[in-house]
Protein backbone atom coordinates (compact mmCIF):
# COMPACT_ATOMS: atom_id res chain seq x y z
CA UNK A 1 0.00 0.00 0.00
CA UNK A 2 1.71 3.52 -0.93
CA UNK A 3 1.82 6.50 1.21
CA UNK A 4 -0.84 8.23 -0.82
CA UNK A 5 -3.50 5.52 0.23
CA UNK A 6 -2.79 6.27 3.79
CA UNK A 7 -3.32 9.82 3.16
CA UNK A 8 -6.79 9.43 1.39
CA UNK A 9 -8.49 6.62 3.32
CA UNK A 10 -10.00 7.37 6.49
CA UNK A 11 -9.75 3.93 7.78
CA UNK A 12 -11.00 4.55 11.36
CA UNK A 13 -13.84 5.72 9.11
CA UNK A 14 -14.12 2.22 7.47
CA UNK A 15 -14.22 0.29 10.85
CA UNK A 16 -16.60 3.12 12.28
CA UNK A 17 -14.23 3.15 15.29
CA UNK A 18 -12.90 5.97 17.06
CA UNK A 19 -9.36 7.39 16.45
CA UNK A 20 -8.39 6.16 20.19
CA UNK A 21 -10.01 2.87 19.95
CA UNK A 22 -8.18 0.20 21.49
CA UNK A 23 -7.13 -3.28 19.74
CA UNK A 24 -10.03 -5.40 21.32
CA UNK A 25 -12.35 -2.49 19.60
CA UNK A 26 -10.80 -2.51 16.46
CA UNK A 27 -10.89 -6.28 16.17
CA UNK A 28 -14.88 -6.67 17.38
CA UNK A 29 -15.32 -4.03 14.45
CA UNK A 30 -13.87 -5.76 11.82
CA UNK A 31 -14.88 -8.85 12.61
CA UNK A 32 -18.31 -7.74 12.80
CA UNK A 33 -18.21 -5.89 9.30
CA UNK A 34 -16.65 -8.64 7.72
CA UNK A 35 -19.15 -11.26 8.72
CA UNK A 36 -21.77 -9.16 7.10
CA UNK A 37 -19.64 -8.00 3.83
CA UNK A 38 -18.08 -11.84 3.26
CA UNK A 39 -18.65 -12.67 -0.40
CA UNK A 40 -20.11 -16.13 0.74
CA UNK A 41 -23.10 -13.86 2.22
CA UNK A 42 -23.36 -11.72 -0.85
CA UNK A 43 -23.00 -13.84 -3.61
CA UNK A 44 -22.63 -11.57 -6.84
CA UNK A 45 -22.69 -8.26 -5.07
CA UNK A 46 -19.87 -6.09 -6.21
CA UNK A 47 -19.80 -3.61 -4.20
CA UNK A 48 -20.27 -5.57 -0.68
CA UNK A 49 -16.85 -7.39 -1.99
CA UNK A 50 -15.13 -3.84 -2.53
CA UNK A 51 -16.66 -3.46 0.74
CA UNK A 52 -15.00 -6.50 2.20
CA UNK A 53 -11.77 -5.98 0.98
CA UNK A 54 -12.08 -2.28 2.13
CA UNK A 55 -12.32 -3.01 5.42
CA UNK A 56 -9.58 -5.75 5.39
CA UNK A 57 -7.51 -2.98 4.01
CA UNK A 58 -8.40 -0.84 7.15
CA UNK A 59 -8.24 -3.74 9.58
CA UNK A 60 -4.74 -4.96 8.15
CA UNK A 61 -3.26 -1.24 9.33
CA UNK A 62 -4.68 -0.80 12.02
CA UNK A 63 -4.18 -4.11 13.55
CA UNK A 64 -0.66 -3.92 13.74
CA UNK A 65 0.81 -1.02 16.14
CA UNK A 66 3.83 -0.20 13.88
CA UNK A 67 1.78 0.38 10.97
CA UNK A 68 -1.43 2.37 12.87
CA UNK A 69 1.70 5.32 14.69
CA UNK A 70 2.57 5.40 11.19
CA UNK A 71 -0.11 5.95 9.73
CA UNK A 72 -1.40 8.14 12.79
CA UNK A 73 1.57 10.46 12.27
CA UNK A 74 1.39 10.51 8.82
CA UNK A 75 -2.26 11.61 8.60
CA UNK A 76 -1.64 14.03 11.54
CA UNK A 77 1.10 15.86 10.03
CA UNK A 78 -1.02 16.53 6.71
CA UNK A 79 -3.86 17.78 9.11
CA UNK A 80 -6.09 15.66 7.16
CA UNK A 81 -5.48 17.08 4.08
CA UNK A 82 -5.59 15.20 0.73
CA UNK A 83 -1.95 15.40 -0.90
CA UNK A 84 -2.02 15.61 -5.26
CA UNK A 85 1.17 15.11 -6.87
CA UNK A 86 3.26 18.17 -7.74
CA UNK A 87 3.14 21.97 -5.86
CA UNK A 88 1.95 24.86 -8.89
CA UNK A 89 1.17 21.98 -11.30
CA UNK A 90 -1.64 20.34 -8.95
CA UNK A 91 -4.92 21.07 -9.21
CA UNK A 92 -6.72 23.85 -7.87
CA UNK A 93 -9.01 21.60 -5.12
CA UNK A 94 -6.20 19.95 -2.96
CA UNK A 95 -2.91 21.00 -1.82
CA UNK A 96 0.48 19.63 -3.22
CA UNK A 97 3.48 17.97 -1.05
CA UNK A 98 5.37 21.29 -1.68
CA UNK A 99 2.08 23.21 -0.64
CA UNK A 100 1.09 21.05 2.86
CA UNK A 101 5.05 20.87 3.70
CA UNK A 102 6.51 23.81 2.13
CA UNK A 103 5.57 25.82 5.65
CA UNK A 104 7.77 23.12 7.59
CA UNK A 105 10.42 23.95 5.91
CA UNK A 106 10.65 27.38 5.05
CA UNK A 107 8.64 27.18 1.96
CA UNK A 108 6.23 29.52 0.64
CA UNK A 109 4.94 32.00 2.86
CA UNK A 110 7.73 31.50 4.89
CA UNK A 111 10.04 34.56 5.27
CA UNK A 112 12.23 35.14 2.23
CA UNK A 113 9.87 33.03 0.45
CA UNK A 114 12.06 30.56 -0.77
CA UNK A 115 10.36 27.10 -2.13
CA UNK A 116 11.68 24.00 -1.19
CA UNK A 117 12.09 21.14 -3.46
CA UNK A 118 10.89 17.57 -3.30
CA UNK A 119 12.07 16.47 -6.05
CA UNK A 120 14.61 13.47 -6.66
CA UNK A 121 17.37 15.10 -8.33
CA UNK A 122 20.52 16.90 -6.89
CA UNK A 123 22.24 16.78 -3.27
CA UNK A 124 18.92 17.47 -1.38
CA UNK A 125 17.20 14.82 -0.08
CA UNK A 126 13.70 14.24 -1.56
CA UNK A 127 10.32 13.59 0.01
CA UNK A 128 10.93 9.88 -0.33
CA UNK A 129 14.00 10.98 1.58
CA UNK A 130 11.89 12.80 4.10
CA UNK A 131 8.79 10.62 5.03
CA UNK A 132 10.56 6.72 3.31
CA UNK A 133 11.66 6.05 7.02
CA UNK A 134 7.31 6.22 7.79
CA UNK A 135 6.76 3.20 5.63
CA UNK A 136 9.80 1.39 6.18
CA UNK A 137 11.53 2.17 2.75
CA UNK A 138 14.78 3.17 3.86
CA UNK A 139 15.28 5.60 1.09
CA UNK A 140 14.26 3.09 -1.43
CA UNK A 141 11.14 5.34 -2.36
CA UNK A 142 7.67 6.70 -1.07
CA UNK A 143 5.31 3.34 -0.88
CA UNK A 144 7.81 0.77 -0.29
CA UNK A 145 7.27 -1.03 2.60
CA UNK A 146 9.70 -3.86 4.12
CA UNK A 147 8.80 -7.39 4.67
CA UNK A 148 6.12 -8.18 6.65
CA UNK A 149 4.26 -11.46 8.25
CA UNK A 150 0.81 -11.82 6.97
CA UNK A 151 -2.53 -11.31 8.87
CA UNK A 152 -3.67 -14.56 10.86
CA UNK A 153 -7.70 -14.90 9.66
CA UNK A 154 -10.51 -16.84 11.15
CA UNK A 155 -13.34 -18.94 9.70
CA UNK A 156 -15.90 -21.60 10.87
CA UNK A 157 -17.20 -24.15 9.08
CA UNK A 158 -20.05 -27.08 10.23
CA UNK A 159 -20.45 -30.56 10.08
CA UNK A 160 -22.71 -33.27 10.05
CA UNK A 161 -21.91 -35.60 13.15
CA UNK A 162 -20.50 -38.38 10.84
CA UNK A 163 -18.16 -36.15 9.00
CA UNK A 164 -16.62 -34.93 11.95
CA UNK A 165 -16.11 -38.69 13.41
CA UNK A 166 -14.73 -39.88 10.40
CA UNK A 167 -12.70 -37.07 9.13
CA UNK A 168 -13.67 -34.67 6.05
CA UNK A 169 -12.07 -31.89 3.59
CA UNK A 170 -13.92 -28.81 3.59
CA UNK A 171 -13.69 -25.82 1.15
CA UNK A 172 -14.01 -22.37 2.79
CA UNK A 173 -14.12 -19.11 0.89
CA UNK A 174 -11.41 -16.84 2.77
CA UNK A 175 -11.02 -12.98 1.34
CA UNK A 176 -11.91 -14.17 -2.28
CA UNK A 177 -9.78 -16.68 -2.50
CA UNK A 178 -10.78 -20.49 -1.83
CA UNK A 179 -9.05 -22.65 0.50
CA UNK A 180 -9.07 -26.84 1.05
CA UNK A 181 -9.14 -27.64 4.74
CA UNK A 182 -8.30 -31.25 6.23
CA UNK A 183 -10.24 -31.81 9.03
CA UNK A 184 -9.37 -35.04 11.34
CA UNK A 185 -11.15 -37.67 12.29
CA UNK A 186 -12.89 -37.22 15.57
CA UNK A 187 -13.16 -33.49 16.11
CA UNK A 188 -14.95 -32.05 18.42
CA UNK A 189 -17.87 -29.23 18.32
CA UNK A 190 -15.66 -25.65 18.68
CA UNK A 191 -12.39 -27.28 18.56
CA UNK A 192 -9.85 -24.64 16.37
CA UNK A 193 -7.75 -26.15 13.72
CA UNK A 194 -4.76 -24.11 12.48
CA UNK A 195 -3.68 -23.81 8.95
CA UNK A 196 -0.28 -22.44 8.68
CA UNK A 197 0.48 -20.23 5.56
CA UNK A 198 -3.69 -19.96 4.67
CA UNK A 199 -4.00 -16.68 6.11
CA UNK A 200 -3.43 -13.38 4.44
CA UNK A 201 -0.97 -13.02 1.95
CA UNK A 202 2.55 -11.03 3.68
CA UNK A 203 3.58 -7.87 2.20
CA UNK A 204 6.87 -7.40 0.81
CA UNK A 205 7.78 -10.66 0.26
CA UNK A 206 6.75 -12.02 3.83
CA UNK A 207 5.10 -15.10 5.09
CA UNK A 208 1.36 -15.59 4.56
CA UNK A 209 -0.06 -15.84 8.13
CA UNK A 210 -2.32 -18.82 9.49
CA UNK A 211 -6.16 -19.32 8.98
CA UNK A 212 -7.94 -20.68 12.41
CA UNK A 213 -10.95 -22.93 11.54
CA UNK A 214 -13.29 -23.05 14.44
CA UNK A 215 -15.45 -26.40 13.67
CA UNK A 216 -19.20 -26.90 14.51
CA UNK A 217 -20.26 -30.14 14.94
CA UNK A 218 -23.95 -31.11 14.40
CA UNK A 219 -25.37 -33.35 17.11
CA UNK A 220 -26.67 -36.85 16.29
CA UNK A 221 -29.77 -37.91 17.21
CA UNK A 222 -28.40 -41.29 18.89
CA UNK A 223 -25.04 -40.61 19.40
CA UNK A 224 -22.14 -38.13 20.84
CA UNK A 225 -18.69 -37.68 20.74
CA UNK A 226 -16.77 -38.00 23.89
CA UNK A 227 -13.06 -38.31 23.01
CA UNK A 228 -12.60 -41.25 20.59
CA UNK A 229 -15.67 -43.01 22.54
CA UNK A 230 -18.91 -43.12 21.69
CA UNK A 231 -21.84 -42.31 23.89
CA UNK A 232 -25.22 -43.67 23.61
CA UNK A 233 -28.54 -44.21 26.30
CA UNK A 234 -29.60 -47.41 26.40
CA UNK A 235 -33.50 -48.05 27.37
CA UNK A 236 -34.25 -51.20 28.64
CA UNK A 237 -36.89 -52.40 30.65
CA UNK A 238 -37.50 -52.85 34.42
CA UNK A 239 -37.09 -56.98 33.84
CA UNK A 240 -34.26 -56.65 31.38
CA UNK A 241 -32.53 -54.24 34.17
CA UNK A 242 -33.60 -56.60 37.25
CA UNK A 243 -33.47 -60.10 36.01
CA UNK A 244 -30.69 -59.70 33.68
CA UNK A 245 -30.41 -59.24 29.44
CA UNK A 246 -28.44 -59.65 26.21
CA UNK A 247 -29.83 -56.57 23.89
CA UNK A 248 -29.13 -55.52 20.95
CA UNK A 249 -26.91 -52.22 20.98
CA UNK A 250 -27.01 -49.59 17.57
CA UNK A 251 -23.41 -48.81 16.45
CA UNK A 252 -22.35 -46.11 14.38
CA UNK A 253 -22.20 -47.65 10.94
CA UNK A 254 -26.40 -48.82 10.86
CA UNK A 255 -25.54 -52.10 12.73
CA UNK A 256 -25.91 -53.26 16.30
CA UNK A 257 -24.16 -55.28 18.61
CA UNK A 258 -24.76 -57.42 21.50
CA UNK A 259 -24.71 -56.33 24.68
CA UNK A 260 -25.08 -58.22 28.53
CA UNK A 261 -27.35 -56.65 31.11
CA UNK A 262 -25.97 -57.74 34.60
CA UNK A 263 -28.98 -58.57 36.51
CA UNK A 264 -29.90 -55.60 39.12
CA UNK A 265 -28.12 -53.06 37.19
CA UNK A 266 -29.31 -49.44 37.93
CA UNK A 267 -30.67 -46.83 35.09
CA UNK A 268 -27.83 -45.08 34.80
CA UNK A 269 -25.01 -47.08 34.98
CA UNK A 270 -23.13 -46.89 31.83
CA UNK A 271 -21.34 -50.41 30.33
CA UNK A 272 -18.66 -50.38 28.03
CA UNK A 273 -18.03 -51.98 24.66
CA UNK A 274 -14.10 -52.22 23.69
CA UNK A 275 -13.59 -50.71 20.05
CA UNK A 276 -16.50 -49.79 19.20
CA UNK A 277 -15.90 -46.23 19.55
CA UNK A 278 -14.47 -44.05 16.59
CA UNK A 279 -10.95 -44.60 15.17
CA UNK A 280 -7.79 -41.78 15.21
CA UNK A 281 -4.60 -41.46 14.73
CA UNK A 282 -4.15 -41.71 18.28
CA UNK A 283 -6.23 -45.42 18.76
CA UNK A 284 -10.06 -46.57 18.50
CA UNK A 285 -11.95 -45.94 21.15
CA UNK A 286 -14.91 -47.64 22.95
CA UNK A 287 -18.75 -47.74 22.70
CA UNK A 288 -19.88 -46.51 26.09
CA UNK A 289 -23.70 -47.50 26.79
CA UNK A 290 -25.79 -45.59 29.80
CA UNK A 291 -28.88 -47.56 31.01
CA UNK A 292 -32.43 -45.74 31.08
CA UNK A 293 -35.20 -48.01 32.49
CA UNK A 294 -37.70 -47.61 31.13
CA UNK A 295 -41.02 -46.78 33.50
CA UNK A 296 -44.54 -48.09 31.56
CA UNK A 297 -47.11 -45.21 30.75
CA UNK A 298 -49.70 -47.08 31.39
CA UNK A 299 -50.17 -50.82 32.90
CA UNK A 300 -52.99 -52.66 32.76
CA UNK A 301 -54.66 -55.77 33.75
CA UNK A 302 -51.89 -58.73 34.41
CA UNK A 303 -48.89 -56.71 33.93
CA UNK A 304 -50.51 -54.04 36.77
CA UNK A 305 -51.31 -56.75 38.94
CA UNK A 306 -47.61 -58.31 38.22
CA UNK A 307 -46.20 -54.90 39.29
CA UNK A 308 -48.88 -54.77 42.55
CA UNK A 309 -47.59 -58.23 43.61
CA UNK A 310 -44.12 -57.23 43.28
CA UNK A 311 -44.60 -54.06 45.45
CA UNK A 312 -46.13 -56.35 47.95
CA UNK A 313 -43.45 -58.70 48.26
CA UNK A 314 -40.50 -55.71 48.48
CA UNK A 315 -42.80 -53.94 50.82
CA UNK A 316 -40.15 -54.00 53.56
CA UNK A 317 -37.74 -51.82 51.61
CA UNK A 318 -36.73 -48.54 51.11
CA UNK A 319 -34.65 -47.19 48.74
CA UNK A 320 -34.31 -43.39 50.18
CA UNK A 321 -33.43 -44.48 53.33
CA UNK A 322 -29.96 -44.33 53.42
CA UNK A 323 -30.15 -40.73 51.29
CA UNK A 324 -32.35 -39.62 54.08
CA UNK A 325 -29.80 -40.62 56.66
CA UNK A 326 -27.02 -38.89 54.87
CA UNK A 327 -28.56 -35.72 54.47
CA UNK A 328 -28.87 -35.23 58.31
CA UNK A 329 -25.39 -35.80 59.05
Amino acid sequence: MSGQDWLEKDFYGVLGVPKDADAATIKKAYRKLARTMHPDHNPGDAQAEAKFKEVGEAYAVLSDPEQRQQYDQLRAMAGGARFQAGGAGGSAGGAGFEDLFGGMFGGAGAPGGSRVRFGTGGGGGGFEDILGGMFGGGGGGFGQSRSRRGTDLSAVTTLPFRQAVEGSTVTLGVEGRTVKARIPAGVRDGQKIRLRGKGRPGEGGGPAGDLEVTVKVTPHPVFALDGTNLRVTLPVTFDEAALGAQVQVPTLDGSTVTMKIPAGTPSGRTLRLKGRGITTSSGTGDLLATVQVVVPQRLDGAAKEAVEAFRAATAGQDPRAELIAEAGK
